[in-house]
C-alpha cells in the first residue's frame, strides 16, 4: 500500500496540445494488461532527456542518447514494460531498432525519429515480435491510462498536471512516472515523461531538464540500486502560443521552471511513496554543510542504510543507526561535537552524543508516524540538501524474491 499517495482519480490531468497518447496490450509479461505506450508528437516539438549513468545501460537508453545527440526531430516515444532490454548486447539494440522502424513506418517518419524506452526484467531478450504485432492495435488514451501502461511493480499509477499563466497565455504541464524498486539516482531515476505546450528552445530545454532532475528525481532513493534503464524526458510542443523561452534570462524562465520543478517533485515523491513494500515516507534534510555534495552524501548514507530503514519499519527509535550512517558518509573532517540530529521536532543528539533531555517515548511517537523528517544540522556552512526515501518492510524482500514469478 502506497504511503499517502494521492489517488489518480483526484488528479486533474490535463491534455497537452501537440501530444497524442496511445496504449496497447502486447502481452510482454502478462496478458490482458496495458504494457505498451506510444507518445506521438506534432512536428516542431523539442525533446530533451537525461539518462542513467549505469555502465550496463539498456539498449533503448543507448539509442535514445545517440539520437538526441544527433539532434534529430523526434516524432514519437515508444515505451514497453515487462522487459528491460538491458544486458542484451548487440541483439538488444537491434530489437529496439526494429520496434522503432515498425512505428516509424506507421507514422511516416524516419527510424531515428523514434525514441525507445523499456522497463522490466534485465538479461532477457526483448519479445520484439509481440511488440511489433501490438503496435497497429494501439488506441488513443488519456494521461491516466498512459501512467498505467508504464507500471511494473508499482501499486498505483503516477501522474500530475500543473498550469500557469504567463503574459496572459495559459500553459499546461502534465507528466507521468513509474518506479517502485531499483531506485537510486545517478542522473534521474525510473522512467519519467513530462510534456508542456510552452515554447522552449532546445538549449534551454536541455538546461531545464538537468536542473530539474538534480532537484527532484536525483533526490530519491528506495533501495540504493541504480537502474540500467533510468530515463527522464521533457517535451515542448510549443502549441500554446505566447513567447518563446529562449534563454535562462527570459522573464518566463524562472516561473516556468518553478512550475516544472513542483510537478517533478510530486512525481519523484510519488515513486518513494509507492516504494516496494513501503510503509513510511521519510524526508532526510541535511543543513549547515560546506557544500551541497557533502550534504547529499550524508543524506544518502541515511536514506540507503538497511539498518536505518528497517528501524523505521519497526517504529523502533534505535537512532544510533542514524549517527553511524552520518559518520561513514565520507565527510572525513566532520566535527561530530557540533552536529545536531532531529527526528521531526525532537532533538535526539547534540555535542557528540545523546541529548540529555531526549526521551525514548518522544522518539517512539515520531517513529510511529507514516511520514517522518530526519534533520541533521552540521554547523559548518550554509549549504543544504533534501532526499526522500522510505522504509524496508518484509514485503520488499517478498516482492523482489518473487519478481520473475
Amino acid at each position: 500500500m502506497a504511503v499517502n499517495l494521492k489517488p489518480l482519480a483526484e488528479q486533474n490531468l490535463l491534455a497537452v496540445a501537440g501530444v497524442e497518447l496511445m496504449v496497447a496490450e502486447a502481452g510482454i509479461k502478462k496478458a490482458n494488461r496495458k504494457d505498451l505506450l506510444v507518445i506521438r508528437l506534432d512536428e516542431g516539438a523539442t525533446v530533451a532527456g537525461v539518462f542513467t549513468q549505469n555502465r550496463f545501460c539498456a539498449a533503448p537508453v543507448q539509442i535514445c542518447k545517440a539520437n538526441l545527440e544527433q539532434g534529430v526531430a523526434v516524432r514519437a516515444l515508444v515505451i514497453n514494460t515487462g522487459n528491460a532490454n538491458a544486458g542484451t548486447g548487440a541483439a538488444g539494440r537491434e530489437h529496439a531498432l526494429q520496434v522503432c522502424a515498425a512505428l516509424a513506418e506507421d507514422l511516416g517518419c524516419q527510424t531515428e525519429q523514434i525514441l525507445p524506452f523499456s522497463t522490466g526484467v534485465i538479461l532477457e531478450p526483448l519479445p520484439v515480435g509481440k511488440i511489433i504485432e501490438a503496435l497497429p492495435g494501439r488506441r488513443t488514451a488519456c494521461w491516466a491510462e498512459a501512467a498505467e501502461a508504464i507500471m511494473t511493480t508499482d501499486t498505483a499509477p503516477k501522474a500530475a498536471s500543473r498550469t500557469l499563466v504567463l503574459d496572459g497565455v495559459s500553459l499546461v504541464l502534465t507528466g507521468i512516472a513509474k518506479g517502485a524498486g531499483m531506485i537510486h539516482p545517478n542522473m534521474a531515476t525510473m522512467l519519467g515523461f513530462i510534456a508542456t505546450d510552452a515554447a522552449i528552445t532546445q538549449p534551454v530545454l536541455n538546461q531545464l531538464i538537468r536542473e530539474v532532475a538534480d532537484q527532484s528525481f536525483n533526490c530519491i532513493s528506495i533501495d540504493g540500486d541504480t537502474s540500467t534503464n533510468d530515463s527522464f524526458m521533457l517535451v515542448s510542443s510549443a502549441k500554446a502560443g505566447g513567447a518563446l523561452i529562449d534563454s535562462v534570462d527570459h522573464s518566463h524562465y524562472v516561473p516556468f521552471k518553478a512550475a516544472l520543478l513542483d510537478l517533478a517533485h510530486e512525481l519523484a515523491q510519488a515513486i518513494v511513496r509507492d516504494g516496494e513494500g513501503a510503509t513510511k515516507f521519510i524526508t532526510v534534510k541535511v543543513e549547515g554543510g560546506r557544500g551541497v555534495a557533502e550534504c547529499k552524501d550524508i543524506a544518502y548514507a541515511i536514506a540507503r542504510s538497511p539498518l536505518v530503514k528497517t528501524a523505521f519499519f519497526a517504529s523502533d527509535p534505535n537512532l544510533g543507526r542514524l549517527l553511524a550512517a552520518i559518520g561513514y558518509a565520507g565527510v572525513h573532517d566532520l566535527d561530530v561535537d557540533r552536529l545536531s540530529l532531529y527526528l521531526d521536532d525532537v532533538l535526539v543528539a547534540c555535542e557528540g552524543g545523546r541529548n540529555p533531555a531526549y526521551q525514548e517515548t518522544d522518539g517512539q511517537r515520531v517513529m510511529q508516524q507514516s511520514e517522518i523528517t530526519v534533520r541533521v544540522v552540521l554547523e559548518r556552512g550554509v549549504a543544504e540538501a533534501t532526499v526522500w526515501t522510505c522504509d524496508f518492510s518484509y514485503d520488499y524482500v517478498r516482492i523482489n524474491a518473487d519478481y520473475r514469478s
